[in-house]
């Protein structure tokens, strides 16, 4: 066997730096996104906002220290990009320069160093005089435990107990509880060995706990949703709210199983606690008016916000469709020092440098890429959902991922990643835009329906039964037969689990 030489002409995706920061970017959430420009801000000082506006000073000066930029160079993204032009996540060549460039710092309109937005990006004034946002809003929210905190001041108490009452104020969980109990609280901090310190422990968190008990909201500390219950009826009993006789009851029925009360069984509740049928009906009405969650109205609300990334509007016969500028960044390249280093051509460090002001630009040039994808995807949705816009989720149509990926020329895995975690203000109220994607389900005519139209049904049917006789999933099965849709029972069933629809046996009133 000979050694030989041969020629082979073969193509291939090279995935660039800036390829993979662009697909990075783009599955991105709002938080992530603003998360990621704070970064950015701080490790590329070629990288500005374009709101950060000051005096100028009157000579440029010097650009970042050559020492550092080189010593970050081996891990800037355009360091050792590979030959082949990259490539845009919608499958396009872009325009490339070369990490070893030797340009003088300017561009062409292609990768402009002003911000990316224009006129749509600053933020209206009318906006903010509607009142405080939302995160304000949010952020003045008092929490669970400092609720607390502040009424255990106004308590007279010893140290010990002080302190006792505030590890158990911390120890509850989102809901109110104390999850673990004061044996295991009292264990943690004296250890298994110390059996003296330990039973004074548990005796201070025993006093601790009665207090707990009788703060505000009623409910808080206790170790189960009986005691949970049982706490909201002694305080009703001692306020005289109900009449003592249905309380009484009500507390006979809390010692009994909860499967019974969840089962809404009035004849085994009803000998077990020794009350006539009408009675215990009474008392379950008064126990199903309880809070089983005392410190729900506490619950970190900024979690719980959404902001849109896309606004819908009614525009004439149509709609418009339009980013919110609130969560657009406004960014450009630091001119001063994009002109400072043109005159430092040459010079140790000046690659590195042109390296990081590359980033800069790709960077900038990559959220305009992200934004716009998003605009596009948003927009074939509401073109494909009209009907949604104007008469709710019963309008909505059967809708997968390819048929946007093939009207807008991407990848199913593009439009996957564009509708996770970003939202879209409507009319009809605020939707992951996963939301408007759904199977369909065959109809009499030959079409589908879609399964969140099926679900605005099965809901309606619900809301309209008579209470004293629920639907069955069987009977909500038969009413979308009559209207020409083919729904097993099994599916049914699905669909009212999904919409925390109770079975109804445990929708019939009482």
């Amino acid at each position: 066997m000979q050694p030989s030489l041969s020629l082979r002409v073969s193509q291939h995706l090279a995935l660039t730096p800036q390829l993979q920061q662009s697909i990075r970017l783009l599955q991105l959430s709002t938080l992530e996104m603003a998360q990621e420009v704070e970064q950015m801000l701080g490790d590329n000082p070629f990288l500005e906002r374009e709101d950060d506006e000051g005096p100028l000073p009157e000579a440029p000066p010097e650009p970042p220290r050559a020492s550092t930029a080189a010593n970050e160079a081996d891990d800037a993204p355009v360091s050792g990009a590979a030959d082949a032009l990259p490539v845009s996540a919608e499958g396009q060549n872009d325009d490339y320069v070369p990490s070893d460039w030797e340009g003088d710092g300017a561009v062409d309109a292609a990768h402009s160093d002003g911000e990316w937005g224009g006129e749509s990006a600053p933020r209206t004034r009318s906006q903010e005089d509607d009142g405080p946002d939302v995160f304000e809003r949010a952020r003045s929210h008092e929490s669970l435990t400092a609720h607390l905190h502040r009424q255990a001041l106004g308590l007279r108490l010893q140290e010990a107990d002080r302190a006792a009452l505030y590890f158990l104020i911390e120890s509850l969980n989102d809901d109110g509880y104390l999850e673990d109990t004061l044996e295991a609280l009292a264990e943690s901090l004296a250890g298994s060995e110390d059996l003296e310190q330990r039973e004074e422990l548990l005796h201070h968190f025993t006093v601790a706990l009665r207090l707990l008990q009788s703060l505000e909201p009623t409910g808080v500390g206790a170790r189960d949703l009986t005691e949970c219950l049982v706490l909201q009826l002694r305080a009703r009993q001692d306020a005289k709210e109900a009449d003592p006789a249905v309380l009484q009851t009500a507390l006979a029925l809390c010692a009994q199983p909860l499967e019974l009360l969840a089962r809404r069984d009035v004849r085994r509740l009803a000998q077990a606690s020794g009350a006539g049928e009408e009675g215990t009906r009474a008392a379950m009405a008064l126990i199903a008016r309880l809070e089983p969650r005392p410190g729900r109205r506490f619950a970190d609300v900024q979690r719980n916000v959404v902001v849109p990334d896309v606004i819908v509007k009614k525009a004439g016969h149509g709609f418009s469709v339009q980013l919110n500028p609130d969560v657009m960044p406004r960014l450009r390249v630091h001119e001063v020092y994009a002109s400072a280093l043109r005159g430092q051509r040459g010079q140790d460090g000046h690659q590195a440098l042109q390296a990081r002001l590359q980033e800069a630009r790709w960077f900038i040039k990559n959220i305009q890429q992200r934004f716009d994808t998003i605009l596009r995807v948003s927009q074939a949705i509401v073109e494909r959902q009209k009907n949604f816009f104007v008469h709710g989720e019963i309008a909505m149509r059967p809708l997968v991922l390819r048929e946007i990926a093939d009207e807008l020329g991407l990848h199913e895995s593009t439009i996957s990643r564009v509708t996770t975690a970003k939202y879209m203000a409507t009319p009809q109220g605020t939707y992951e835009l996963k939301y408007f994607f759904g199977s369909g389900l065959g109809t009499d005519t030959g079409g589908n329906a879609s399964s969140t139209a099926v679900r605005a049904l099965i809901k309606q049917f619900v809301a309209a039964e008579n209470p004293a006789k629920p639907l069955s999933d069987s009977q909500i099965a038969e009413m979308l037969k009559e209207q020409g849709i083919e729904c097993a029972r099994r599916t049914v069933a699905k669909y009212r689990e999904a919409l925390k629809i109770a079975p109804a046996n445990l929708r019939k009133t009482l």
